[in-house]
């Protein structure tokens, strides 16, 4: 079957929403692994970690390839690797370190299929509304992760979290099928003869320092970096924390926590959408430092609530998930224009890099905080392990308005 090149945005819309199905599993089943396998909230944070740990391993290489390959080829085998990632957790994890070892296959996988799904539309749309179809492309992010945390949840109230990842694994293995049937190969191979690729094609070590050297695009990757920390933490931890607030109060939400946790993530696609245009008219660099000082305000204000009417959890729970996304496709698009031509790829790959190594990071620090300020059944130990992951923007804010980042011209 072929499609139009347009007619491609739809089916790696599809795809990529099918992909990311696996993205909130580990978030919605915590609690209930914590409980089963004796875990702490450190090693209850790092298994969630591994997620992003096996995403910072695997997407260079996956990066790299695209350059040299069709994409699609890369895509196929993330789209099985994050299927065999799912079916490892729902076969043979048992405890923390086979739960850490299948969640970073499950990571890589998604390596494999998130950026190299958005170059298979860049080789194969011949048009001028590219931008359009890789915008469309980026908002479905939040879309699929949404419709993750909905499906987890769904599936561990009926059967167990044993068939969370065992039938979520449908997912990505779906998404394979979707570009194997129906994404045609390009014309042409990009690479002719013996494909080699060099250490320094994957770790571009001399032109990351080029990119660090200038203050306007390492101050979006900074920032980038401290808004992972801060957003993937917080999409690790949202359900547990629904389910502890909830046991606190006596108060029965009006949603399941899983479901309110994915129904809450749907909001951050406008929000990232709306708050780029904002930054267009106010100034991009002004408009990060906004989101993250209120976002830090809101959850803060958020992990306040413990105990507290359900509506104003909600409430401060949405206007949390708003603000972290708030500023997102600010801080890329702010990249992308401020980095010089010639090093604009090895810059998108740090940034992404840096990104999820904020997000590796998140869960990790969130947990380690809970464990040493009181536990998951501790409301103090909510709001420290709250501020532990807020405080970086507010830091980063500091630290650039000082360096004259702010006031260089959008």
């Amino acid at each position: 079957m072929r499609f139009k090149s347009t007619g491609y945005t739809p089916l790696m819309l599809l795809a990529q929403t099918c992909a990311l199905l696996g993205f909130a599993c580990y978030a919605v089943v915590l609690t209930t692994l914590q409980d089963e396998w004796h875990l702490s909230n450190l090693q209850s944070g790092l298994i969630a970690s591994a997620f992003f740990f096996g995403y910072m391993l695997a997407v260079p290489l996956a990066t790299a390839l695209t350059d040299r390959v069709d994409a699609r080829k890369v895509y196929l085998v993330g789209g099985l690797l994050a299927t065999s990632g799912l079916l490892g957790m729902s076969l043979f994890a048992d405890n923390f370190w086979t739960a850490i070892f299948f969640m970073a296959i499950n990571g890589a996988g998604l390596a494999g299929t998130y950026m190299p799904g958005l170059k298979i539309l860049s080789d194969r749309i011949q048009s001028g509304e590219l931008t359009r179809h890789i915008a469309f492309y980026t908002a479905f992010f939040g879309i699929g992760t949404g419709f993750s945390y909905l499906c987890s949840g769904w599936i561990l109230n009926s059967l167990g979290w044993h068939y969370v990842f065992g039938l979520i694994a449908l997912g990505p293995f779906c998404a394979f099928l979707i570009v194997f049937w129906l994404i045609p190969p390009l014309a042409h191979e990009k690479w002719q003869g013996p494909m080699r690729i060099k250490l320094h094609d994957i770790f571009p070590i001399g032109k990351w320092k080029l990119v660090l050297q200038d203050k306007k695009a390492s101050g979006f990757i900074f920032g980038y970096t401290a808004h992972s920390l801060e957003l993937f933490a917080s999409r690790s931890w949202i359900v547990a924390f629904f389910a502890f607030c909830a046991a606190l109060s006596g108060e029965t939400f009006f949603l399941a926590a899983t479901t309110l946790a994915g129904v809450i993530n749907f909001f951050g696609v406008p929000s990232s959408i709306i708050g780029n245009e904002i930054a267009l008219r106010i100034g991009r660099q002004k408009w990060v430092c906004i989101v993250m000082l209120t976002s830090a305000v809101m959850g803060i204000a958020l992990a306040c609530t413990t105990g507290q009417s359900w509506w104003l959890i909600v409430a401060l729970a949405i206007g949390h998930a708003i603000f972290i996304m708030a500023d997102s496709s600010t801080l890329t698009a702010g990249l992308v224009i401020s980095a010089q031509e010639n090093i604009k790829g090895a810059a998108m790959g740090l940034h992404s890099l840096m990104g999820f190594g904020g997000g590796l990071l998140g869960p990790a620090i969130f947990g380690l905080v809970l464990d040493i300020s009181g536990s998951r059944t501790s409301q103090s130990a909510w709001i420290w392990a709250y501020v532990a992951v807020v405080m970086w923007g507010v830091l980063f804010v500091m630290y650039e308005r000082r360096n004259g980042w702010v006031d260089k011209v959008s």
